[in-house]
């Protein structure tokens, strides 16, 4: 048996985790800083990686005594390289490193997206490659192939902003708190759907994403037409919801004409959202989303996608370093 600790500071989670084999998730403990950014309206980059400091060693302890397992007992130290905020990401590699060297096991740097996408293997133990991905964040809209555990070809992504950022945007464009994406979820169950706001599609055999122009729309929307009660504001939420996942639910339609692909996963935080799941539950295609919790940043994820790399006789040097803008085919 195999048991990877995971470490997730990409942003204003701190996260270890244990994992077995890849699949069993002995432990896995989230420190959110949301009630700290909240004032703030989103993340600070500085003080999320002071926060980050002040608590990683306790989460990683607490992650390590829940799962039963010992330090001297881990194969490998997993850990988020990027991309992300590079001042919280510097925080989890400096421990994970320091970890490594101290136990003389392998570092296994990460990429963010890889873990999102292995989340679905510690939710479903029958899930193997190939399949295909889309994975919708607060950073991200990309369609991948997955051809092997760590094997991607990128099918298509977000031209400008991706779905969790518009959603996040227009959360403050409605005096939404952060985070923005479960609070316009939340908002739309009061609505109807009154707003025809305009949908980039793109060309007919485009697999990649446009939602800045449905922002545009709605700020000038409210600009002419100011939401002054909550019953406005609500059908804005609900209306701009639907347009968003009609391109997804018509993104996702055309990859499976283009792949043929027989099963497909949804990664990433918006992948929690319950209007998402009820609009793509008719699909003709084996569908899988991860539970709620492995939704969201969290190291469980990591640690999984860590374990796939260590199978393959992958590692990383202990010079490894934060990369903010890393792309799925350059990690470790």
């Amino acid at each position: 048996m195999s048991y990877i600790l995971g470490i997730e500071t990409s942003c204003d989670e701190t996260a270890a985790a244990v994992v077995e084999d890849g699949r069993h998730v002995l432990s896995n403990i989230v420190y959110s800083q949301i009630p700290i950014h909240r004032a703030y309206g989103g993340v600070v980059p500085e003080i999320a990686s002071r926060k980050h400091v002040e608590v990683i060693r306790h989460v990683v302890e607490t992650a390590l005594e829940e799962s039963g397992i010992s330090p001297d007992e881990l194969s490998g130290i997993a850990v988020t390289q990027g991309p992300g905020l590079v001042g919280p990401l510097l925080v989890g590699l400096s421990f994970a490193k320091a970890y490594s060297f101290g136990l003389g096991i392998p570092l296994l740097g990460v990429h963010h997206l890889d873990g999102h996408i292995c989340a679905n293997y510690l939710a479903f133990s029958d899930l193997t490659p190939p399949f295909l991905a889309l994975i919708v964040s607060g950073g991200h809209s990309h369609f991948y192939h997955v051809t092997d555990y760590g094997e991607y070809e990128l099918l298509g992504g977000t031209r400008d902003d991706a779905l969790g950022e518009a959603f996040d945007k227009v959360a403050r464009m409605l005096d939404l708190p952060y985070p923005g994406g479960p609070e316009v979820e939340k908002l739309a169950l009061l609505g109807q759907d009154r707003h025809n706001f305009p949908m980039a599609l793109l060309e007919e055999d485009s697999l990649d994403f446009s939602f800045s122009g449905m922002k545009s729309a709605i700020r000038n929307h409210l600009q002419k037409h100011p939401a002054d009660t909550e019953a406005a504001r609500a059908d804005i939420a609900h209306s701009f919801q639907e347009r968003a996942f009609d391109v997804v639910e018509t993104k996702i339609k055309r990859a499976i004409l283009q792949t043929e692909a027989k099963t497909l996963v949804i990664a990433g935080g918006v992948a929690a959202n319950q209007r998402l799941r009820q609009r793509l539950s008719s699909l003709a295609i084996d569908l899988r989303f991860p539970p709620l919790k492995y939704c969201t940043d969290n190291a469980a994820m990591i640690a999984s996608s860590g374990y796939y790399m260590l199978q393959s006789e992958k590692r990383s040097p202990l010079t490894l370093n934060a990369k903010p803008n890393l792309s799925l085919d350059n990690c470790g």
